[in-house]
Protein backbone atom coordinates (compact mmCIF):
# COMPACT_ATOMS: atom_id res chain seq x y z
CA UNK A 1 0.00 0.00 0.00
CA UNK A 2 2.69 2.42 0.82
CA UNK A 3 3.72 1.72 -3.37
CA UNK A 4 0.54 3.27 -3.94
CA UNK A 5 0.17 5.78 -1.71
CA UNK A 6 3.48 7.09 -3.07
CA UNK A 7 2.49 6.77 -7.05
CA UNK A 8 -0.47 8.71 -6.44
CA UNK A 9 1.58 10.98 -4.27
CA UNK A 10 3.02 12.51 -6.94
CA UNK A 11 1.13 11.02 -10.57
CA UNK A 12 2.19 13.38 -13.33
CA UNK A 13 -0.54 14.80 -15.08
CA UNK A 14 0.26 12.90 -18.11
CA UNK A 15 -0.64 9.84 -16.28
CA UNK A 16 -4.10 11.46 -15.41
CA UNK A 17 -4.85 12.37 -18.55
CA UNK A 18 -4.41 8.41 -19.84
CA UNK A 19 -6.67 7.19 -16.93
CA UNK A 20 -9.69 9.57 -18.64
CA UNK A 21 -8.12 8.85 -22.15
CA UNK A 22 -8.05 4.80 -21.75
CA UNK A 23 -11.40 4.22 -19.97
CA UNK A 24 -12.90 6.73 -22.44
CA UNK A 25 -11.56 4.55 -25.67
CA UNK A 26 -12.04 0.74 -23.75
CA UNK A 27 -15.83 1.52 -22.95
CA UNK A 28 -16.61 3.29 -26.23
CA UNK A 29 -14.98 -0.11 -27.51
CA UNK A 30 -17.37 -2.14 -25.39
CA UNK A 31 -20.06 -0.47 -26.29
CA UNK A 32 -20.04 -1.57 -29.70
CA UNK A 33 -19.40 -4.97 -28.82
CA UNK A 34 -21.82 -5.40 -26.06
CA UNK A 35 -24.42 -2.51 -26.17
CA UNK A 36 -27.00 -1.90 -23.83
CA UNK A 37 -29.45 -0.32 -25.98
CA UNK A 38 -28.63 -0.20 -29.77
CA UNK A 39 -29.15 3.91 -30.20
CA UNK A 40 -30.52 5.21 -33.91
CA UNK A 41 -27.81 8.33 -33.63
CA UNK A 42 -24.91 9.50 -35.06
CA UNK A 43 -22.21 8.73 -32.06
CA UNK A 44 -19.57 11.17 -32.57
CA UNK A 45 -22.33 13.93 -33.68
CA UNK A 46 -23.64 12.84 -29.96
CA UNK A 47 -20.76 13.17 -28.28
CA UNK A 48 -19.11 16.48 -29.47
CA UNK A 49 -20.98 18.50 -26.78
CA UNK A 50 -19.96 15.93 -24.19
CA UNK A 51 -17.01 15.82 -25.04
CA UNK A 52 -16.66 19.82 -24.81
CA UNK A 53 -17.89 19.35 -21.41
CA UNK A 54 -15.15 17.41 -20.67
CA UNK A 55 -12.66 19.19 -21.44
CA UNK A 56 -14.62 21.92 -19.59
CA UNK A 57 -14.57 20.08 -16.55
CA UNK A 58 -11.04 18.98 -16.99
CA UNK A 59 -10.04 23.16 -16.89
CA UNK A 60 -12.02 23.80 -14.02
CA UNK A 61 -10.27 21.11 -12.05
CA UNK A 62 -6.81 21.66 -13.35
CA UNK A 63 -7.09 25.41 -13.09
CA UNK A 64 -8.14 25.00 -9.30
CA UNK A 65 -6.11 21.97 -8.35
CA UNK A 66 -3.77 24.14 -6.39
CA UNK A 67 -6.47 25.37 -3.72
CA UNK A 68 -7.15 21.35 -3.48
CA UNK A 69 -3.42 20.82 -3.06
CA UNK A 70 -3.07 23.48 -0.84
CA UNK A 71 -6.25 22.36 1.78
CA UNK A 72 -5.16 18.56 1.72
CA UNK A 73 -1.53 20.00 2.72
CA UNK A 74 -2.74 21.91 5.37
CA UNK A 75 -5.01 18.97 6.73
CA UNK A 76 -2.46 16.74 6.79
CA UNK A 77 0.25 18.98 9.15
CA UNK A 78 -2.40 20.35 11.33
CA UNK A 79 -3.90 16.20 12.10
CA UNK A 80 -7.73 17.36 10.97
CA UNK A 81 -10.19 15.68 9.79
CA UNK A 82 -12.49 12.35 10.27
CA UNK A 83 -9.59 9.92 9.48
CA UNK A 84 -7.14 11.53 11.19
CA UNK A 85 -8.95 11.84 14.58
CA UNK A 86 -9.79 8.43 14.52
CA UNK A 87 -7.64 5.44 16.19
CA UNK A 88 -4.21 4.17 14.43
CA UNK A 89 -5.29 1.60 11.74
CA UNK A 90 -3.26 -0.23 8.80
CA UNK A 91 -2.43 1.89 6.20
CA UNK A 92 -5.06 0.22 3.63
CA UNK A 93 -7.92 0.97 6.26
CA UNK A 94 -6.66 4.48 6.20
CA UNK A 95 -6.92 4.55 2.58
CA UNK A 96 -10.30 2.68 2.10
CA UNK A 97 -12.14 4.68 4.89
CA UNK A 98 -10.37 8.11 3.12
CA UNK A 99 -11.51 7.08 -0.20
CA UNK A 100 -15.23 5.79 1.19
CA UNK A 101 -15.67 8.86 2.76
CA UNK A 102 -14.49 11.19 0.06
CA UNK A 103 -17.20 9.23 -2.14
CA UNK A 104 -19.58 10.28 0.17
CA UNK A 105 -18.82 14.25 0.93
CA UNK A 106 -17.64 14.90 -3.47
CA UNK A 107 -20.68 12.34 -4.93
CA UNK A 108 -23.05 11.17 -3.09
CA UNK A 109 -24.00 14.33 -1.25
CA UNK A 110 -23.12 16.90 -4.26
CA UNK A 111 -25.49 15.16 -6.21
CA UNK A 112 -28.37 14.89 -4.17
CA UNK A 113 -28.12 18.64 -3.37
CA UNK A 114 -27.96 18.96 -6.88
CA UNK A 115 -31.39 17.31 -7.06
CA UNK A 116 -32.85 18.87 -3.84
CA UNK A 117 -32.11 22.49 -4.84
CA UNK A 118 -33.90 24.26 -7.62
CA UNK A 119 -31.35 26.45 -8.60
CA UNK A 120 -28.36 23.20 -8.44
CA UNK A 121 -30.84 21.27 -10.45
CA UNK A 122 -31.30 23.42 -13.47
CA UNK A 123 -27.46 23.14 -13.80
CA UNK A 124 -27.96 18.94 -13.09
CA UNK A 125 -30.04 18.98 -15.89
CA UNK A 126 -27.81 19.76 -18.59
CA UNK A 127 -26.28 15.99 -17.57
CA UNK A 128 -29.41 14.43 -17.52
CA UNK A 129 -31.20 15.79 -21.17
CA UNK A 130 -28.90 13.39 -22.51
CA UNK A 131 -31.49 11.21 -24.54
CA UNK A 132 -28.94 8.46 -25.57
CA UNK A 133 -26.58 7.96 -22.40
CA UNK A 134 -23.41 6.41 -22.97
CA UNK A 135 -20.09 6.76 -22.25
CA UNK A 136 -19.67 10.55 -23.60
CA UNK A 137 -22.09 10.92 -20.91
CA UNK A 138 -20.15 10.52 -18.15
CA UNK A 139 -18.87 13.76 -17.88
CA UNK A 140 -21.74 15.96 -19.65
CA UNK A 141 -21.20 18.62 -16.92
CA UNK A 142 -22.14 22.50 -17.32
CA UNK A 143 -19.12 24.30 -16.13
CA UNK A 144 -21.02 25.68 -13.44
CA UNK A 145 -21.96 22.21 -11.85
CA UNK A 146 -17.95 21.78 -12.24
CA UNK A 147 -17.19 24.41 -10.10
CA UNK A 148 -20.15 22.89 -7.56
CA UNK A 149 -18.56 19.68 -7.58
CA UNK A 150 -15.00 20.90 -6.78
CA UNK A 151 -16.55 22.78 -4.19
CA UNK A 152 -17.99 19.41 -2.46
CA UNK A 153 -14.70 17.79 -2.95
CA UNK A 154 -13.12 20.33 -0.97
CA UNK A 155 -15.48 20.29 1.48
CA UNK A 156 -14.63 16.63 1.69
CA UNK A 157 -10.98 16.51 1.95
CA UNK A 158 -11.15 19.31 4.32
CA UNK A 159 -13.78 17.57 6.52
CA UNK A 160 -12.43 13.78 6.29
CA UNK A 161 -8.95 14.69 6.37
CA UNK A 162 -7.31 13.58 3.36
CA UNK A 163 -3.75 13.40 2.29
CA UNK A 164 -3.21 14.60 -1.23
CA UNK A 165 -2.09 10.88 -2.53
CA UNK A 166 -5.37 9.61 -1.25
CA UNK A 167 -7.41 12.53 -3.20
CA UNK A 168 -5.65 11.82 -6.48
CA UNK A 169 -6.60 7.78 -6.24
CA UNK A 170 -10.25 8.95 -5.05
CA UNK A 171 -10.74 10.90 -8.49
CA UNK A 172 -8.92 8.45 -10.88
CA UNK A 173 -11.32 5.63 -9.14
CA UNK A 174 -14.36 8.33 -9.19
CA UNK A 175 -13.43 8.90 -12.91
CA UNK A 176 -13.27 5.31 -13.64
CA UNK A 177 -16.59 4.27 -11.89
CA UNK A 178 -18.18 7.14 -13.06
CA UNK A 179 -17.25 6.30 -17.00
CA UNK A 180 -18.17 2.39 -15.93
CA UNK A 181 -21.39 3.14 -14.93
CA UNK A 182 -22.74 5.20 -17.36
CA UNK A 183 -21.36 3.03 -20.50
CA UNK A 184 -23.75 1.82 -22.90
CA UNK A 185 -23.17 -2.14 -22.11
CA UNK A 186 -24.63 -4.91 -20.98
CA UNK A 187 -23.50 -7.30 -18.38
CA UNK A 188 -25.23 -10.26 -17.55
CA UNK A 189 -28.30 -9.29 -15.19
CA UNK A 190 -26.72 -11.59 -12.30
CA UNK A 191 -23.40 -10.02 -12.22
CA UNK A 192 -24.46 -6.30 -12.55
CA UNK A 193 -26.86 -7.21 -9.54
CA UNK A 194 -24.32 -8.99 -7.40
CA UNK A 195 -21.57 -5.58 -8.38
CA UNK A 196 -24.16 -2.76 -7.02
CA UNK A 197 -24.24 -4.69 -3.72
CA UNK A 198 -20.68 -3.12 -3.49
CA UNK A 199 -19.97 -0.44 -6.11
CA UNK A 200 -22.67 0.90 -8.62
CA UNK A 201 -22.92 -0.80 -11.25
CA UNK A 202 -24.38 0.68 -15.27
CA UNK A 203 -27.82 -0.68 -14.37
CA UNK A 204 -28.27 0.52 -11.06
CA UNK A 205 -26.98 3.89 -12.44
CA UNK A 206 -29.20 3.92 -15.26
CA UNK A 207 -31.84 3.83 -13.04
CA UNK A 208 -31.23 7.07 -11.99
CA UNK A 209 -31.55 8.63 -15.28
CA UNK A 210 -35.09 7.29 -16.22
CA UNK A 211 -36.80 10.03 -17.40
CA UNK A 212 -39.88 10.20 -14.37
CA UNK A 213 -40.03 10.31 -10.81
CA UNK A 214 -39.37 8.82 -8.75
CA UNK A 215 -36.32 7.52 -10.30
CA UNK A 216 -34.62 10.92 -11.26
CA UNK A 217 -34.21 10.70 -7.75
CA UNK A 218 -32.25 7.53 -6.59
CA UNK A 219 -29.58 5.90 -6.93
CA UNK A 220 -27.18 9.21 -6.24
CA UNK A 221 -23.87 6.99 -5.38
CA UNK A 222 -20.78 7.39 -7.97
CA UNK A 223 -18.34 4.59 -6.77
CA UNK A 224 -19.62 2.73 -3.83
CA UNK A 225 -23.65 1.82 -3.67
CA UNK A 226 -23.36 1.76 0.43
CA UNK A 227 -24.75 5.45 0.52
CA UNK A 228 -27.87 4.60 -1.33
CA UNK A 229 -28.72 1.43 0.64
CA UNK A 230 -28.16 3.30 3.67
CA UNK A 231 -30.04 6.61 3.15
CA UNK A 232 -32.88 5.02 1.62
CA UNK A 233 -32.27 6.59 -2.10
CA UNK A 234 -31.53 3.08 -3.53
CA UNK A 235 -34.54 1.71 -6.03
CA UNK A 236 -34.18 -0.82 -8.65
CA UNK A 237 -35.98 -0.53 -12.22
CA UNK A 238 -35.45 -3.45 -15.51
CA UNK A 239 -33.09 -2.11 -17.83
CA UNK A 240 -35.60 -2.74 -20.61
CA UNK A 241 -37.91 -0.13 -19.04
CA UNK A 242 -35.41 2.89 -18.45
CA UNK A 243 -36.37 5.72 -20.71
CA UNK A 244 -33.61 8.39 -20.80
CA UNK A 245 -33.52 12.05 -20.39
CA UNK A 246 -36.15 13.93 -18.16
CA UNK A 247 -39.93 14.31 -19.09
CA UNK A 248 -39.64 18.19 -17.97
CA UNK A 249 -37.08 18.70 -20.82
CA UNK A 250 -38.43 16.29 -23.55
CA UNK A 251 -36.82 18.15 -26.64
CA UNK A 252 -34.26 15.84 -27.80
CA UNK A 253 -33.01 18.21 -30.67
CA UNK A 254 -32.74 20.80 -28.07
CA UNK A 255 -30.90 18.84 -25.82
CA UNK A 256 -28.02 17.99 -28.14
CA UNK A 257 -26.82 21.27 -29.33
CA UNK A 258 -24.25 22.54 -26.75
CA UNK A 259 -25.17 26.57 -27.01
CA UNK A 260 -28.64 25.03 -25.71
CA UNK A 261 -27.27 23.21 -23.25
CA UNK A 262 -24.86 25.80 -22.18
CA UNK A 263 -28.17 27.93 -21.87
CA UNK A 264 -30.61 25.96 -20.15
CA UNK A 265 -29.10 26.43 -16.57
CA UNK A 266 -30.93 29.90 -17.51
CA UNK A 267 -34.19 28.40 -19.02
CA UNK A 268 -37.28 28.15 -16.88
CA UNK A 269 -38.80 24.87 -16.41
CA UNK A 270 -42.13 24.08 -15.09
CA UNK A 271 -40.94 21.42 -12.26
CA UNK A 272 -37.57 19.77 -11.37
CA UNK A 273 -36.52 16.58 -9.60
CA UNK A 274 -37.47 17.68 -5.69
CA UNK A 275 -41.12 18.67 -6.70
Amino acid sequence: MESVISYFETIPSLHRALILVSGLSLFWLLEGVLPLVKFNYNKWSHAWPNLFFTGTTIAINFTLASVLICTSFWVKQNHFGIINWLPDMPLWLYIVLGVLLLDFFGAYLAHYVEHKVKMLWRIHLVHHSDHNVDITTANRHHPLESIIRFVFTLFGVFIVGTPIAIVFLYQALSLIATQFSHANIRLPKKADKRLSYLIVSPDMHKVHHHYKLPYTDSNYGNIFSIWDRLFGTYLSLDRSKIIYGVDTCPDEEKNSHLTSLLKQPFSKQDKYAGD
